[in-house]
Formats: C-alpha cells, sequence, structure tokens
C-alpha cells in the first residue's frame, strides 16, 4: 500500500470504532463525502485491500504507443545517437511531426540504453550576479577552440558575442584560432548591426588585456582596446572563467547543439559554416532569448562612418617623419608625395594603419599618398665623378680565389705556355 492508502487506512479505523464521524474522515483524507463513503464501504466488504487502487499495474490509458516508441527509438539511433534529450525531442517535433513530451523522449532513451541518466549532483553554493537591465548594457565576449567540425577538419575557434541582460547571441564567427583580426571582424559586423553597447567584458587574453605593467614604452593598452575606446566602449576584463558565466555556459551549449546542426546540414568547412550561422543564431535566440528587466534599449545607433571604421579596425602605430618625409614600418620605408614642398610635415606624427589589404597613413586624420622601397633595398645615392675612382678603388674584389677556382688553372697554363723551354738544335745540325 501507498502512503496515502495507509493514511486512509487509520481514519477509515477511527470512523469505524466511532471515534469519528464520516464527514470529518471525509475532510482529513480530502475526499467527498459520497467518494468517502464508497471507500469505507470497499473496506468493510474486503479489508484493507479494498483500499488498494484497482489502476495499479495496468496500463495507462495515455500510454505511448508501441509503433511510435519504435519510430521513435529508430530515428534517434540513426540521425540523433548522441543528442541530449531535450535536443532530441526539438528535433522530432520539427522535423518528423511527433506530439511527444520531452520527458516521454528522455523516458524512452533511457529504456532503450541510448541515454544514461545522470546522478543528481549536490546543489553548490554561487554568488548570483543580477543580469544587466538594459539590452546591450554589457556584452560578454570569448572565443573557444574545439572541434566544431568533428574531424571533417582541423579544430578551429569560434567567437561569440553574447548579451548579458537577455542571453541574446549577438555575433558567432569561426576562424582558425583565437586572432585580433577575427574580433575586429566580429565586433565591426555587430556594431553596424545593432550599434554601440556601453561596455564589453572579456577575458585577460593578450588581445584584450596587457599584461607586463612595468613596460617603458606603447600605450598600455591593445589594439581591441584601443578600438574600442575610440568607439567610447568600456572594456573590462574578467578576473576567473566564472565571473563571465554566461558566455562561457553558451560555449558549452554551441559545443552540443552547434556541433550537430552542422553535421545534420552537412557543414564542412568554415566559410560555408560563416555563411549558416546567423540561420543559426536567429533560432538559437528564439529558442533560449529572456526578456530584459528594462525595455530600454542601450545601444547607441550613432556609429562612424565606414570610412573611420576602417580606420579604427586596423592594427595602428605611431611613426615621426623625417625631414624627407619618410618613415620607417616593418621594414620598408615610406615616403609621402605631396604637390607643395611639405615643410609644414617634417618632424610631424603619422599615424600608420595597417589593415589586411593595405596600408594607409594618416596626418591629422587625412589619408596621405605615399611611395614604398624595400630598406634592404634602397637605391643607391650618386656618386660625383670627383668620388668615382675613390668608390671604385674601395669596393674592389679583396678576397683570393679558392685553389680549385678555374681561373687558377687558366692562370697556370698561361704561365706554363711563357715559360716553357723547347729543344735547342745540335752543334751538329749547325755546324752542317
Amino acid at each position: 500500500m501507498s502512503m496515502k492508502e495507509l493514511e486512509r487506512l487509520k481514519v477509515i479505523e477511527q470512523v469505524k470504532a466511532k471515534k469519528m464521524s464520516k464527514t470529518e474522515g471525509a475532510k482529513r483524507v480530502g475526499l467527498s463525502r459520497p467518494h468517502f463513503h464508497e471507500v469505507y464501504k470497499a473496506y468493510c466488504q474486503k479489508g484493507p485491500t479494498g483500499l488498494i487502487s484497482k489502476k495499479r499495474g495496468q496500463r495507462s490509458n495515455n500510454r505511448i504507443a508501441d509503433a511510435v516508441r519504435e519510430a521513435v527509438i529508430k530515428l534517434i539511433q540513426e540521425r540523433y545517437y548522441d543528442f541530449k534529450p531535450g535536443f532530441a525531442h526539438e528535433k522530432l517535433v520539427e522535423e518528423h511531426g511527433f506530439k511527444i513530451s520531452d520527458e516521454s523522449v528522455r523516458q524512452i532513451m533511457i529504456e532503450a540504453g541510448i541515454w544514461k541518466g545522470k546522478r543528481r549532483k549536490h546543489p553548490r553554493v554561487h554568488q548570483m550576479r543580477i543580469r544587466r537591465a538594459a539590452r546591450g548594457e554589457l556584452v560578454q565576449t570569448d572565443g573557444s577552440l574545439h572541434d566544431w567540425f568533428e574531424g571533417r577538419r582541423e579544430p578551429c575557434c569560434l567567437l561569440v558575442l553574447i548579451d548579458d541582460a537577455t542571453s541574446e547571441i549577438f555575433g558567432l564567427r569561426f576562424v582558425e584560432n583565437e586572432c585580433l583580426q577575427g574580433y575586429f571582424d566580429l565586433i565591426r559586423d555587430y556594431i553596424e548591426r545593432c550599434g554601440r553597447p556601453l561596455s564589453m567584458y572579456s577575458d585577460r587574453h593578450s588581445i584584450f588585456h596587457v599584461h607586463i605593467k612595468e613596460a617603458t614604452s606603447g600605450t598600455g593598452e591593445t589594439q581591441l582596446g584601443r578600438a574600442l575606446r575610440n568607439l567610447d566602449i568600456e572594456l573590462i576584463p574578467a578576473n576567473s572563467a566564472q565571473a563571465k558565466g554566461r558566455v562561457e555556459r553558451a560555449n558549452q551549449t554551441f559545443q552540443d547543439r552547434l556541433i550537430k546542426e552542422m553535421r545534420l546540414a552537412g557543414i564542412n568547412d568554415i566559410e560555408t559554416a560563416n555563411t549558416w550561422l546567423p540561420q543559426f543564431i536567429k533560432k538559437h535566440n528564439r529558442r533560449f532569448a529572456v526578456a530584459p528587466a528594462s525595455p530600454i534599449d542601450a545601444h547607441r545607433k550613432a556609429i562612424p562612418k565606414p570610412a573611420e571604421l576602417d580606420h579604427i579596425f586596423c592594427v595602428q602605430a605611431q611613426r615621426r617623419l623625417s625631414k624627407n618625409l619618410e618613415l620607417s614600418y616593418k621594414n620598408v620605408i615610406y615616403q609621402i608625395q605631396t604637390k607643395t614642398p611639405g615643410y609644414s610635415m617634417r618632424h610631424a606624427a603619422i599615424t600608420v594603419c595597417e589593415r589586411p589589404d593595405a596600408i594607409i597613413l594618416l596626418y591629422k586624420g587625412k589619408a596621405q599618398p605615399y611611395k614604398t622601397f624595400d630598406k634592404n633595398n634602397r637605391p643607391k645615392e650618386s656618386i660625383s665623378s670627383k668620388d668615382l675612382n675613390r668608390y671604385i678603388d674601395n669596393n674592389k674584389m679583396r678576397r683570393k680565389p679558392k685553389a680549385n677556382h678555374p681561373w687558377r688553372s687558366y692562370a697556370e697554363s698561361q704561365n706554363l705556355s711563357k715559360n716553357s723551354t723547347y729543344p735547342q738544335p745540335s752543334q751538329s745540325s749547325l755546324t752542317s
């Protein structure tokens, strides 16, 4: 008997012993008086066994049909063998039209040996950090290096942008490794679509944070930090991975769902995946995004022009012009070309903007035309006629040829021909 039935047995025994009325007994067990009368009658006829439910051990009327159960198992084994029950339930409903609950799918997978139920862990205490109130107030970013294509290509990195207030994915991009240019492209695309957020939360990767505090040279910030500062976006470095748990948990979700979605879509390379990702983002946000506490969108819609964004999202370096309007950058000489004498530009500060496709030289915010010369193969200075002989004498080859050099064999043959002795005629031949 169940605990509920044992409780009814105690109450009915008190009613039968005239210690309690039927009305009071019905209230005690939560039944109506007519229902309690039927239960009391069954007890009087059959004893305690009359209180046991007749449905116990019987097949449920809502039980899933065996044909449906077999079809679900077959589909899961063929296509969704490594899916979790919740994700497999979504695919069965969306792709195959099954009308079945997620718990039923979980139980079917456990009975078929496809899924093994996990033991419930003891809850750990974590201090809760309240979400930001408005959308775009804080954006978390991270890169996840993983075998995203399940061996169909080499492992690569997924760059993620996620909103702290809504868990909405603002951007995803696959790159070969976690690099500066990848973040430049991802953040620029996000800003052009949504606007400028108030702040960005990242880890302490060298792309975001300068670790050498004792450095005497440099600006004290990374190229990405400089770009965000130019856009008036506060960069906040996290002290631990748990501090930016929202993006870390999103990476775990992607390593489960995104991998399987790409497998079903037949995606095997980075280019195709990046083209397909907006479709996945839209579906993911519809499934997992939550409503923000504030209806205000904190994104600032005013963004720089595309040409200005080109200058911001690139590697920048400061150089100073020589009196000949030249500067050196990565073993290349850049010579500014001006129609005027350009006296005002002598020793002026120049910003070198290095983009993947070009180098731009900015002077007071304007691009300057230039010519380039290889630093190792620069054109020689012109030599005057007075110094020509001295230059030739100083640059003559002063090394001796090797012992087996062809020049030596030629010189020796010439010497032998000159010094060779021919046979002299005899005295007898002379007298005769």
